[in-house]
């Protein structure tokens, strides 16, 4: 008897202790802080690199309307945004361009979505990449997939389970063709 009231007393005064009630609030707090730090650190990098795939497209589109890049091709055109573009890894390979006349009668505009590179198929969609006559208005979107920095956490688990899913962010200007300059 007196062995299970001794039992008992020393558990009823370890529960009454207050010693490391300090670190269960660390330890339920801390993951907590760390995912919110994490998601901004995610957001912050990918407007980013939004930001500067807009001003890779605005810096390449003022060549074109300068006439700095004559005969200019999708390929060309690709190389070109790549060497403007900081922080999207394999540039080439994830970036999709179209190149569209906008009819002055209609005003008919693509389609909402962007063509992204789809990671998933070996063949890649098709883009339109018309030069369009002189005097027409151009509009031209620039998509690319980009993988979340902290896939796990935050905004990169929105994304589906699959290894080739990944943001895609997605540029667009447009430009009116002048004559005996640019595309």
């Amino acid at each position: 008897m007196t062995a299970a009231r001794s039992i008992l007393s020393r558990l009823r005064r370890a529960l009454r202790r207050e010693n490391g009630t300090a670190t269960v609030e660390f330890v339920l707090t801390v993951p907590v802080v760390l995912t919110m730090f994490l998601m901004g650190l995610e957001s912050s990098i990918l407007m980013t690199r939004q930001m500067f795939l807009e001003h890779a497209l605005d810096v390449s589109m003022r060549g074109i309307r300068l006439g700095k890049y004559p005969g200019l091709d999708h390929d060309s055109f690709k190389r070109i945004i790549c060497s403007q573009t900081g922080l999207v890894p394999d540039c080439e390979n994830v970036l999709k361009i179209e190149l569209t006349p906008v009819s002055k009668t209609t005003w008919d505009l693509p389609g909402k979505a962007a063509t992204c590179v789809d990671r998933r198929e070996e063949v890649q969609p098709v883009t339109n990449f018309a030069q369009g006559p002189q005097n027409s208005l151009m509009m031209v979107r620039v998509c690319v997939v980009v993988d979340p920095f902290f896939p796990g956490i935050g905004i990169g688990l929105l994304l589906e389970e699959e290894e080739q899913d990944g943001y895609a962010l997605v540029a667009t200007s447009a430009f009116v063709n002048e004559p005996g300059a640019g595309i």
